[in-house]
């Protein structure tokens, strides 16, 4: 039998995330123009005495808390690229923000359902002016902080980005705050033209069936990854494939899993009458799924 393992001494774990990326630099950005945003509001609502500003900025406190949360996880990530004791890489450390990030978001959404059911059981006098000025301002914030995660978005290669459960976790609190500010401009455009006044509850409701959905998906997502989810269908035939490519050799065992953004690790057993080096199975695998951490017994086939 011989083994061979993607681990030598001069083979570290930190598999490039122990540099600032654009992820990091654009969560940085938008924590920032969030909380300054937030500030003005109070500020700004204490000031004036107008309960809407004052409502909205501590309603975006949340958010900029939430921000900061994934903020907190680049750093913490990228501070422990090469800590030891992490036994294949921080990069799961994505995954468990993006899980904490999506549970905030579905507090968010059943808090926003409770307030548009006490607002139509017990309606309360809208001053729409001042309303719909806030929510156009923090649309406005919304919009450019979505611009700047969408760059960095693509400052990763697709799958990484794809998998970064902590980027999508910050940008769904910016797409969810935006999708209340223009829900709420249009019920309030509504109730001051139409007379519709329940419109502003109708669309709180509308808005956190859509957010709770994101949750419930980011919640999936990145649970798998927490779990070690097998890697997709297409990825193993893949491994299969490229690993049974000659006459004889056979795959008795495959595991593949993700641990981290466009990261993955496997584990091999492969039978052959006519074995090559591990080494050699190992250099056969696709180099675009992402395998950076691999353990391949290969066993002689009497």
């Amino acid at each position: 039998m011989q083994t061979e393992t993607s681990d030598s001494l001069a083979h570290g774990h930190d598999f490039g995330l122990g540099v600032v990326k654009p992820a990091e630099r654009g969560t940085r950005f938008v924590v920032l123009l969030t909380a300054g945003f937030m500030v003005a509001e109070v500020a700004a609502g204490l000031a004036f005495g107008s309960m809407a500003l004052l409502a909205d900025g501590l309603h975006m406190a949340s958010h900029a808390f939430a921000l900061g949360l994934s903020l907190a996880a680049y750093v913490y990530a990228r501070r422990r690229a090469r800590d030891p004791r992490f036994s294949f890489g921080v990069g799961k450390v994505s995954s468990l923000a993006g899980f904490t990030g999506a549970l905030l978001l579905a507090l968010f959404a059943l808090a926003m359902a409770l307030e548009s059911v006490r607002r139509l059981v017990d309606p309360v006098a809208i001053r729409f002016d001042a309303a719909i000025l806030v929510a156009a301002l923090g649309l406005g914030v919304n919009l450019l902080c979505g611009f700047v995660l969408l760059r960095a978005h693509h400052g990763h290669d697709h799958d990484a980005a794809h998998e970064d459960h902590n980027l999508r976790a910050a940008t769904l609190h910016v797409l969810a705050d935006a999708l209340t500010s223009l829900l709420a401009i249009g019920a309030l455009l509504t109730g001051k033209f139409l007379g519709w006044n329940w419109m502003d509850a109708a669309m709180g409701l509308v808005g956190a069936a859509v957010v709770s959905s994101w949750a419930l998906g980011l919640l999936r997502q990145s649970s798998r990854v927490l779990l070690d989810w097998q890697a997709p269908p297409e990825v193993l035939a893949r491994v299969r494939e490229a690993l049974e490519a000659r006459p004889g050799d056979r795959l008795e065992d495959l595991h593949v899993w993700s641990i981290g953004p466009g990261l993955r690790a496997a584990c091999l057993v492969v039978t052959s009458a006519d074995p090559l080096s591990a080494g050699a199975y190992r250099r056969c695998l696709p180099a675009d799924l992402g395998i950076v951490h691999a353990n391949i017994e290969v066993h002689a086939r009497g």
